[in-house]
Protein backbone atom coordinates (compact mmCIF):
# COMPACT_ATOMS: atom_id res chain seq x y z
CA UNK A 1 0.00 0.00 0.00
CA UNK A 2 1.17 3.36 -0.92
CA UNK A 3 0.01 7.46 0.44
CA UNK A 4 0.74 10.33 -1.09
CA UNK A 5 2.04 12.93 1.15
CA UNK A 6 2.09 16.82 0.76
CA UNK A 7 3.72 19.67 2.31
CA UNK A 8 2.73 23.01 1.38
CA UNK A 9 4.34 26.72 3.55
CA UNK A 10 7.17 29.30 4.29
CA UNK A 11 9.82 27.76 3.40
CA UNK A 12 12.20 26.90 6.69
CA UNK A 13 14.97 24.85 7.82
CA UNK A 14 14.54 21.15 8.69
CA UNK A 15 10.75 20.75 7.16
CA UNK A 16 12.02 17.47 5.25
CA UNK A 17 13.97 15.86 8.13
CA UNK A 18 11.13 16.61 10.21
CA UNK A 19 8.22 15.03 7.64
CA UNK A 20 10.88 12.13 7.05
CA UNK A 21 11.65 11.69 10.72
CA UNK A 22 7.90 10.96 11.28
CA UNK A 23 7.82 8.61 8.30
CA UNK A 24 10.90 6.77 9.63
CA UNK A 25 9.37 6.70 13.47
CA UNK A 26 6.37 5.17 11.77
CA UNK A 27 8.29 2.65 9.33
CA UNK A 28 7.01 4.26 6.32
CA UNK A 29 9.36 4.32 3.35
CA UNK A 30 9.60 7.26 1.06
CA UNK A 31 10.18 5.82 -2.01
CA UNK A 32 10.14 9.37 -4.27
CA UNK A 33 10.26 12.66 -3.24
CA UNK A 34 10.36 15.94 -5.03
CA UNK A 35 10.56 19.36 -3.45
CA UNK A 36 10.69 23.08 -4.40
CA UNK A 37 11.34 26.41 -3.44
CA UNK A 38 9.57 29.35 -4.69
CA UNK A 39 10.76 32.29 -3.37
CA UNK A 40 9.65 31.62 0.32
CA UNK A 41 7.09 28.62 -0.24
CA UNK A 42 8.29 24.96 0.31
CA UNK A 43 6.37 22.66 -1.62
CA UNK A 44 6.69 19.03 -1.12
CA UNK A 45 4.91 15.95 -2.69
CA UNK A 46 6.03 11.90 -1.45
CA UNK A 47 5.40 8.60 -2.59
CA UNK A 48 5.62 6.68 0.85
CA UNK A 49 5.21 2.70 1.37
CA UNK A 50 3.18 1.84 4.35
CA UNK A 51 2.39 -1.28 4.06
CA UNK A 52 4.67 -1.97 6.72
CA UNK A 53 3.61 0.74 8.97
CA UNK A 54 4.19 0.09 12.74
CA UNK A 55 0.95 2.51 13.31
CA UNK A 56 -2.61 3.05 12.05
CA UNK A 57 -3.11 5.35 9.09
CA UNK A 58 -5.39 8.06 10.81
CA UNK A 59 -2.39 8.03 13.62
CA UNK A 60 0.02 8.49 11.07
CA UNK A 61 -2.30 11.34 9.71
CA UNK A 62 -1.98 12.86 13.19
CA UNK A 63 1.55 12.29 13.48
CA UNK A 64 2.14 14.32 10.59
CA UNK A 65 -0.34 17.22 11.29
CA UNK A 66 1.95 17.57 14.50
CA UNK A 67 4.97 18.10 12.26
CA UNK A 68 2.97 20.15 9.77
CA UNK A 69 2.10 22.40 13.37
CA UNK A 70 4.99 22.19 14.73
CA UNK A 71 6.97 23.82 11.23
CA UNK A 72 4.08 25.89 10.29
CA UNK A 73 3.04 23.91 7.19
CA UNK A 74 -0.23 22.03 6.10
CA UNK A 75 0.45 18.64 5.60
CA UNK A 76 -2.09 16.64 3.95
CA UNK A 77 -2.02 12.43 3.56
CA UNK A 78 -4.02 10.62 0.98
CA UNK A 79 -3.82 6.98 0.11
CA UNK A 80 -2.88 6.21 -2.86
CA UNK A 81 -6.56 4.29 -3.88
CA UNK A 82 -7.97 7.43 -3.16
CA UNK A 83 -5.58 9.33 -5.30
CA UNK A 84 -5.89 7.39 -8.04
CA UNK A 85 -9.89 7.41 -8.01
CA UNK A 86 -9.67 11.23 -7.38
CA UNK A 87 -8.02 11.54 -10.85
CA UNK A 88 -9.60 8.60 -13.22
CA UNK A 89 -11.57 10.15 -15.94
Amino acid sequence: MRAIITVIGKDAVGILAKVSNACADANVNIVEVTQSVLQDMFAMIMLAEIGQSNVGFEQLRESLNKVGESTGTKIHLMHEDIFNSMHKI
